[in-house]
């Protein structure tokens, strides 16, 4: 039996049109790579053994005027049995520093790297994601960069987007990759007062939606799984800390409840920090409320993509039990 020409066409337009389920993968932060059990079960659970491993950062020395890499990641576990996407992050101190003429010179650094990296540790991966909160000054050159390591490294090449950076577009640029990741997360101001989550908060989120819809990049999505707690003194901000939690602060020995976090009771150290009388420290804490937050404000605001990665920040310092593979597939199958 003939099948009628239209029928045939309305069925190709259906078949063009699907949309693929979301794919979850996971960042992986630390400089050693070598998770325990938990974190490789999520992995394989949750994530498809989708990994996106920082390999090393690269900062700017001062003293030396040049830029270096920093922090590698010493891999000391099997690398074979996920998908790998290297990562690099660059401060933008680096493209501030440097000059227009040497952003080739860096990329062809920065790819042999990941290659003796790669090589090391007997595996292969299938994408490169470069990590820059570049500004509308650097991105001549941080641009410059991309194109370069692009004919240095055959693969995918991806970039990290903030907020900003989607909403005043023609200021900071479209850098000129592959695929962008929309880092959907840290958009608030960190401060010691009562003031919103810095990690995660819908008002400061809302601003920056209005033009993500015709953002002229393919995006996939990077979402938070990190708590964090600031510490301040006098007002001031001092340092944030991952490795201090709620938990630590409710010692009423040391610590005193108030409305904006915990006030020290005196002078001691705490898990390597120096705490002195009166030093406030506030938790900010994500947990499957915050997500479900986060994915129903941006699920619908994002341009259309036929498979899109939700990638969350980070496997290796998950501590809350909600965040089970179950927990996490919900989150991914809403966008």
């Amino acid at each position: 039996m003939r099948i009628p020409w239209f029928l045939c066409l309305f069925l190709l337009c259906i078949s063009c049109t699907h949309k693929e389920a979301p794919t979850a993968a996971f960042y992986y932060w630390k400089t050693v790579y070598q998770p325990d059990r938990t974190q490789k079960e999520l992995l394989a659970k949750a994530g498809d053994n989708n990994l996106y491993l920082r390999f090393f950062d690269v900062t700017w020395d001062e003293q030396l005027h040049h830029a270096q890499p920093n922090a590698v990641t010493r891999i000391s576990a099997n690398l074979k049995t996920v998908n790998l996407t290297p990562v690099i992050f660059i401060t933008n101190r680096v493209f501030e520093r440097l000059q227009t003429s040497e952003t080739d010179s860096l990329a062809k650094k920065c790819s042999t790297l990941i290659s003796q990296m790669v090589s090391k540790a007997n595996c292969t991966y299938r994408a490169v994601q470069v990590d820059c909160d570049w500004t509308d000054t650097t991105k001549d050159k941080y641009f410059a960069f991309l194109k370069a390591f692009q004919l240095y490294n055959k693969h995918s090449l991806q970039a990290t987007i903030r907020l900003h950076q989607v909403k005043y577009r023609e200021r900071t640029g479209v850098p000129p990759v592959n695929k962008g990741v929309l880092m959907y997360y840290n958009m608030g101001k960190i401060s010691s007062g009562q003031s919103r989550s810095s990690i995660f908060n819908e008002q400061d989120a809302a601003k920056y939606l209005g033009r993500l819809s015709t953002y002229p990049l393919p995006l996939d999505v990077a979402l938070p799984l990190f708590s964090w707690v600031i510490h301040s003194r006098n007002g001031k901000v001092i340092q944030v800390y991952t490795q201090i939690s709620r938990n630590e602060l409710t010692d009423s020995n040391l610590f005193e409840h108030i409305t904006s976090g915990y006030r020290a009771r005196t002078n001691f150290f705490m898990k390597g920090v120096y705490i002195k009388k009166n030093d406030i420290f506030k938790p900010e804490e994500t947990n499957m409320e915050v997500l479900q937050k986060a994915a129903g404000q941006l699920a619908d605001q994002l341009p259309p993509l036929h498979k899109r990665t939700i990638i969350y920040y980070e496997l290796a310092t998950i501590s809350l039990p909600e965040f089970t593979p179950q927990a996490i597939h919900t989150i991914t199958h809403r966008f």
